[in-house]
């Protein structure tokens, strides 16, 4: 292999026990493992995820697990002519092969339809590569005779044995280069799940050190980015996540767009910033504006459905809207004091009045008996007690 090679290209796995991350999918037990080892391999593949996170290598890899040859081209740049150049060079193998197709969505209908038939007919077995939701990027035709799996981004714990594994292939260019188990997850978290950039960080962070010791002023460097101090299970974790949510509260809109930026540059899920969103436009806001809980449930699907980094904007919008937004907690304050009474009190019958009556034993046992139907009465507004007979006259809303 070419020493001058980038990192990321020299420390690619050989086999799938040695890929890292995913094992959701290739995992002993798990959907691609089961179909690699029982030969049962479909027509065509669909890897969807976000950049880094192993597309490409694993589609190396199944090939070599399967004995295949393996043909890559890149949608980006590849035309007509050279996936026909593709087609003619699998006729000649007499053997299974892939046609690894990166950045698939990026091939217009036409380009994709070229592909139908020698897929239909097993010629060439298609695996594609997307960032993007191949229900709307990938033709149906191919798509459906495409099994699609689902690639997350590495988490942290899989990005530091990576940069473990790369760094034994630094230390093997005649340079011997350590690096501190806080510096590892210094790159990790700048990496922000991608195992490439990860190991582009690495790479140029060993050239930048003037010592062995690759140092955490190197990695910034090389990284081009200020590290925030954001630990997603400590206590700047909670710190700022207060400090978001106090700020919505106060109204302070220039407060709660930084906070939320604050968390999105650190690289917290935004599907955590979202929730916590959710819960405010419940808890402090409530029915002083119904709207937001409608808007962030909203957000919530363009969350899902754009991924980092296009759904921020989507977080400042909601940040900014529930920061406007008139505020109640009455909802709260009626959800802390029914559930203080129901574990006070416990299970209280239900008042004989309020009871459906389906069966005669139940009319005779009083089931139903006294109800007054509210239609019956002027505006629908009925005097009668609903509630059990130890919490008579109890009230949860606060008159405001």
């Amino acid at each position: 292999m070419n020493p001058n090679s980038p990192l990321a290209f020299r420390v690619r796995p050989q086999d799938l026990d040695n890929f890292l991350g995913q094992e959701h999918l290739v995992a002993k037990g798990k959907p691609l493992r089961i179909i690699l080892e029982s030969g049962a391999f479909p027509s065509s593949i669909i890897f969807w995820g976000p950049p880094g996170c192993g597309k490409t290598t694993l589609a190396r890899l199944i090939s070599k697990f399967i004995n295949a040859e393996f043909i890559s081209l890149s949608a980006v740049s590849a035309k007509k002519e050279d996936v026909q150049n593709a087609i003619n060079k699998a006729k000649l193998f007499q053997r299974k092969t892939i046609l690894f197709l990166d950045e698939i969505h990026r091939f217009n209908k036409a380009q994709q339809d070229f592909l139908l038939p020698f897929v239909e007919s097993g010629l060439i077995t298609l695996i594609g590569a997307t960032t993007e939701n191949p229900s709307f990027e990938v033709i149906s035709p191919l798509l459906s005779r495409s099994r699609v799996f689902v690639l997350n981004h590495l988490e942290e714990k899989d990005l530091e044995k990576i940069i473990s594994n790369a760094l034994a292939n630094l230390n093997g260019l005649n340079n011997k280069f350590a690096i501190t188990q806080e510096n590892k997850s210094l790159i990790a978290q700048l990496a922000n799940g991608d195992a490439r950039s990860a190991l582009n960080i690495l790479e140029l962070a060993s050239h930048l050190s003037k010592e062995k010791e690759i140092s955490t002023q190197s990695i910034l460097d090389a990284s081009q980015r200020t590290f925030l101090r954001y630990d997603k299970t400590g206590e700047e974790h909670y710190n700022i996540i207060s400090a978001l949510h106090k700020s919505l509260r106060d109204s302070d809109q220039d407060a709660a767009v930084y906070w939320t930026m604050r968390m999105i540059e650190a690289g917290e899920d935004p599907k955590y910033i979202i929730r916590r969103m959710i819960r405010f436009a419940s808890e402090d806001i409530g029915n002083a504006d119904p709207q937001a809980l409608q808007l962030a449930t909203a957000a919530k699907d363009a969350v899902e459905f754009l991924g980092y980094p296009e759904c921020d904007t989507a977080l400042v919008q909601t940040a900014i809207y529930l920061a406007n937004a008139p505020k109640s907690n009455i909802a709260y304050t009626a959800t802390l004091k029914a559930r203080a009474d129901i574990r006070e009190t416990g299970n209280l019958p239900v008042p004989l009045h309020l009871r459906n009556a389906p069966t005669a034993l139940m009319k005779d046992l009083g089931y139903g008996k006294g109800y007054k139907y509210a239609h019956n009465f002027p505006g629908a507004k009925v005097e009668q007690e609903h509630l059990p007979e130890k919490l008579k006259g109890r009230k949860y809303i606060e008159e405001r």
